[in-house]
């Protein structure tokens, strides 16, 4: 499930938004004033951004050039101003789409599966190697190597590190992982993920009691650390 920053100030406009988009298959999370949304962005990187141009405290524009060169996901204004400056600065400083209010849902809806498509398709293209201090993984070879020795992974076990690598820093639920590795629906008791989570833990030289490469987020699933690569890290 695809997970949506809303940010707007407008009350009504905003549920009527969060509750379409939640019926569509979307988890949303709303906030009303500008002051908040970096933090929230930082601590929950959703996968899409929708950013009122006028919000209380720092507008929409000011938010985006905050996050554009770390956050990676796409961005869409809305704007009740439909004024070729504005669109021509939203498009300049980062990004993705505007919409103009009143808002059509369903146009709404297209626009942000269209970008999300397009943001995977990129992603499948682009992404041939990830590297994370000292862990270097390449997808196409299936080499991985950890402080320049090579890490003996069977096929599932680099399926699974490559999953959850490409989605660093976001907690993978064990439903999902499941679904993607093993190719059928979770039914609540199979434990064959957590096997090969701790199996994939040992490999990768992860304290066993206290691991912090890939950690349990309880109630949220598995988390791949980024910053849980380098030298001082090893146990």
């Amino acid at each position: 499930m695809n997970h949506i920053l809303l940010a707007e100030d407008d009350l009504r406009l905003a549920n009527l938004i969060a509750k379409f988009l939640g019926q569509n298959g979307f988890q949303v999370s709303v906030l009303h004033q500008g002051d908040t949304v970096v933090d929230f962005i930082n601590n929950n990187s959703p996968d899409l951004i929708i950013l009122d141009v006028m919000l209380p405290k720092l507008d929409g524009f000011a938010i985006c050039r905050q996050i554009r060169n770390s956050y990676i996901h796409p961005i869409i204004f809305l704007t009740a101003k439909d004024s070729d400056f504005d669109h021509v600065l939203g498009l300049e400083i980062g990004a993705d789409d505007y919409i103009i209010k009143p808002v059509e849902p369903y146009v709404l809806l297209a626009r942000i599966n269209m970008l999300l498509r397009r943001k995977k398709h990129s992603a499948q293209i682009s992404i041939e190697h990830l590297s994370f201090g000292q862990l270097y993984i390449h997808k196409t070879s299936r080499k991985v190597s950890l402080f320049a020795e090579t890490i003996e992974l069977t096929s599932h076990e680099f399926e699974l590190l490559w999953l959850l690598a490409s989605n660093a820093g976001k907690p993978q639920s064990r439903e999902y992982i499941h679904e993607q590795m093993i190719d059928r629906e979770y039914d609540g008791l199979d434990r064959s993920v957590d096997v090969r989570i701790s199996r994939l833990r040992k490999k990768l030289g992860d304290c066993t009691k206290n691991p912090n490469r890939i950690i349990t987020v309880w109630g949220k699933g598995y988390l791949f650390n980024s910053s849980a690569w380098e030298e001082s890290n090893v146990h």
